[in-house]
């Protein structure tokens, strides 16, 4: 195989997230529906004769559900929910790309969920539904001029 056949079957596969080692993609865990949750904190100070006003006092974590399914007869098999655990559970906060190219910055995996349905004799599922929530890592000021103000 040359290179350039290398570089194309790469292509080929294609990716709709990367979470630290993990990808999501349609041939395995395809997440259906991508959920984002931006807060900001606002302080209540109380005035004489007016009413209260508000503060701006930061922006706080942001957090991300993806919700899933994963049929695992037909491709990536039963312990695509398991790697997701594993990644969880070094304890360390993880990159986020999605498949186009943006670049979330590093999340930390805070909960997984999933649902085994349309089991066979043996107990395997047909289907596992999947929900895995993340929150924003809050990485400190960069260092260079910011930094150091």
């Amino acid at each position: 195989m040359t290179k350039g056949e290398n570089l194309k079957s790469a292509l080929d596969v294609k990716v709709m997230m990367i979470l630290g080692k993990y990808r999501f993609s349609i041939s395995n865990s395809a997440y259906k529906s991508l959920s984002r949750t931006s807060e900001y904190s606002w302080a209540e100070h109380n005035r004489i004769a007016n009413e209260s006003a508000l503060q701006f006092t930061g922006k706080k974590s942001e957090s991300i559900t993806l919700q899933g399914t994963i049929y695992p007869h037909f491709k990536g098999g039963l312990n695509q929910v398991n790697s997701m655990r594993d990644e969880a559970s070094k304890g360390k906060s993880l990159m986020l790309i999605a498949g186009n190219g943006n670049v979330f910055g590093k999340w930390c995996i805070t909960s997984i969920r999933e649902e085994q349905t349309y089991l066979f004799q043996n107990g395997d599922p047909r289907k596992i539904t999947f929900n895995i929530s993340l929150k924003k890592y809050g990485e400190d000021n960069p260092r260079g001029l910011k930094g150091i103000i």
